[in-house]
């Protein structure tokens, strides 16, 4: 049973849900931010595994703004890929496992059919690269019992993200332009972390498993900022616009759906549907 967890990156979306979830688990966890532990520290990873016996490492720690890391691509890639692949070298020193949160942004989002695992990689944008990066270094060193898990459009009751953000304009103005041709699946942090907790105890690999998590079901970013003025009885008008419309400096998936048929099938799991998942959060904003 994996008894000492240590989650990095615990005070961000996912960290702060598993957070909130660990009441319910018998787990004893260890939750960190770069305050309290530098990632990128090697030696400062491996005095903290040997002082708290840590045998589980849940990755939530992640340089996630897109548009800025096409600047920063030093501190993305610090701490994309380097703290990964020291974090994956201690796991694999001490003989524990780690599970690593990566993104949809590995891809260059021009398919078409929901994305597997073992589809070519080719991320268009520094921060897809740095994650990318981040995987292929975990997988060369390859602790056992560990895994990465590709997810997308994350958001929650905690942090910044989508759904806040059109809440908090959505009580400004009375409409607003949202893209409608990038196409992927909203994943509802919480469901994400609760994956993440039941799966632990099942763990057991020899290599490196990639999988990909997101809520069930496809809609566009339009379709997305429509189901949480509905939900919320709000009376905003959203006007579907293309992302040419809306230049940014880092280029943007157009597809983003991913296959979750091998999570699902490894470990038993169900998935939520990503508009059940969101009346859930919006209940929990109130």
């Amino acid at each position: 049973m994996n008894s000492n967890i240590l989650v990095t990156g615990a005070n961000g979306q996912l960290g702060s849900e598993i957070k909130e979830l660990s009441q319910n688990y018998k787990y004893n966890i260890f939750f960190t931010d770069v305050k309290l532990l530098d990632i990128s520290d090697k030696k400062a990873v491996e005095d903290f595994i040997k002082q708290n016996s840590i045998d589980t490492i849940i990755n939530c720690a992640a340089y996630t703004a897109v548009d800025k890391a096409e600047e920063e691509k030093e501190l993305a890639d610090k701490i994309n890929h380097i703290a990964v692949k020291n974090l994956a070298e201690v796991s694999k020193e001490f003989d524990i496992s780690l599970v690593h949160i990566s993104t949809d942004y590995v891809f260059n989002g021009l398919g078409y059919r929901p994305y597997k695992e073992s589809d070519k990689t080719e991320p268009q944008s520094v921060y897809g690269s740095t994650k990318l990066m981040g995987e292929e270094a975990m997988i060369d060193i390859s602790p056992k019992n560990s895994i990465i898990i590709r997810t997308s459009w994350l958001y929650s009751t905690f942090g910044a993200n989508f759904v806040k953000t059109m809440l908090r304009i959505g009580r400004e103005r009375d409409s607003l332009n949202v893209i409608f041709d990038q196409i992927g699946t909203p994943t509802y942090a919480k469901d994400l972390a609760d994956t993440i907790l039941n799966i632990l105890p099942k763990l057991n690999n020899k290599d490196v498993e990639i999988y990909h998590y997101s809520n069930e079901g496809v809609c566009s970013w339009f379709d997305f900022a429509k189901a949480i003025f509905e939900i919320k009885g709000m009376d905003i008008k959203v006007n579907p616009i293309l992302s040419e419309a809306y230049p940014t400096p880092a280029k943007r998936p157009y597809y983003s759906v991913l296959d979750k048929s091998k999570i699902k099938k490894d470990f038993d799991i169900e998935i939520p549907y990503w508009k059940n998942s969101l009346i859930n959060c919006l209940k929990g904003l109130n």
